[in-house]
């Protein structure tokens, strides 16, 4: 069976690096699951879950709150902001990613930059339900 090289990297460590069998990604094109054979591509993110499933079936995720993907060859390099295990994360934590991304996009004149922004908003307030803490 083919396989991927996948590497999940914030600024403070590398929370994995293996062979999986596919990833599933909230790009800013829309909601992606990379495959081997999958076409180059750089893709941001909106915050939400990243979910790989390695080479023996099991399945890996994590919370990411923005960063970008790369997909060459038979790799994908996810580089985050920021990356919490999912079930660490709290209501809080939430909270404080809806307030920066709220800060970031009253920051900016640019709309198509302000709808982005109002996406990854609607995300976090959608995935914050969906826990029901």
């Amino acid at each position: 069976m083919a396989t991927l090289f996948a590497e999940l990297v914030s600024l403070e460590r590398i929370v994995f690096a293996e062979e999986v069998r596919s990833v599933v990604l909230q790009s800013i094109e829309g909601d992606l699951t990379v495959l081997p054979g999958h076409a180059p591509a750089v893709t941001l993110l909106h915050p939400g879950i990243v979910f790989a499933t390695d080479a023996a079936g099991t399945g890996r995720r994590a919370f990411v709150c923005g960063g970008l993907a790369e997909i060459i060859g038979t790799k994908v390099t996810i580089l985050a902001e920021r990356v919490h295990p999912v079930e660490e994360v709290t209501p809080d934590q939430i909270d404080e990613e809806i307030l920066h991304l709220q800060m970031q996009r009253d920051g900016t004149a640019d709309d198509a930059v302000r709808a982005q922004f109002d996406v990854s908003i609607g995300r976090l307030e959608e995935y914050k339900a969906s826990l029901r803490f």
